[in-house]
């Protein structure tokens, strides 16, 4: 059995819904973000909704809807790819979406759209840009370095997408010293 959670979005995640799981007594296979892996494991109604409301105090949302399910694993796949575009130069998000999922972009895309409101295209570009404000917070890397390991094709376009987004610009945003700006991944 496989269990969809919402709000799954870095490693810290799947640490707090594994200790969830194992204060319930519920033993997966493997976590991963948004999904959990039980087996053969199949859960009660009462465990489901136990797990239900557990996972809701912080923040988790449990899944049961298959267009959910697949809004949740395109988001997982954006927010992955942002982290490892750097190692993938030349192939582009929507490649990337068909080959991790069974359907064609156009349905993904069109899917996506209409339940969220946006197009994968401008959350993958949110997801970029909130990447942008972690590491200019950091002020470890210059704003080159950044625009590189984000693959931007220069620092003109991070600049003109993060002001577009922000109403920044990356350099102002980075004087300001205010972790605050910045949105948990999750909320994006």
């Amino acid at each position: 059995m496989i269990i969809y959670v919402k709000n799954m979005v870095c490693d810290r995640c799947n640490i707090v819904v594994g200790n969830i799981l194992q204060e319930l007594n519920i033993i997966p296979r493997s976590i991963t973000l948004g999904e959990v892996d039980l087996g053969n494991k199949i859960l009660t109604t009462e465990q489901l909704k136990l797990l239900k409301s557990e996972l809701e105090k912080f923040g988790f949302e449990l899944l049961t809807n298959k267009t959910t399910q697949l809004i949740e694993k395109i988001k997982k796949l954006c927010i992955k790819f942002v982290e490892i575009r750097n190692d993938l130069e030349q192939v582009k998000l929507s490649d990337y979406l068909s080959k991790n999922l069974p359907y064609e972009y156009n349905y993904l895309s069109q899917l996506f759209s209409s339940v969220e409101g946006i197009t994968i295209e401008y959350y993958y570009i949110k997801q970029r840009i909130e990447k942008a404000k972690e590491l200019l917070v950091y002020n470890q890397i210059s704003l080159t370095e950044i625009a590189y390991q984000l693959s931007y094709s220069s620092v003109a376009h991070l600049s003109g997408q993060f002001k577009k987004i922000t109403g920044l610009t990356p350099s102002h945003f980075r004087s300001l010293k205010d972790t605050r700006k910045r949105q948990s991944r999750d909320k994006v």
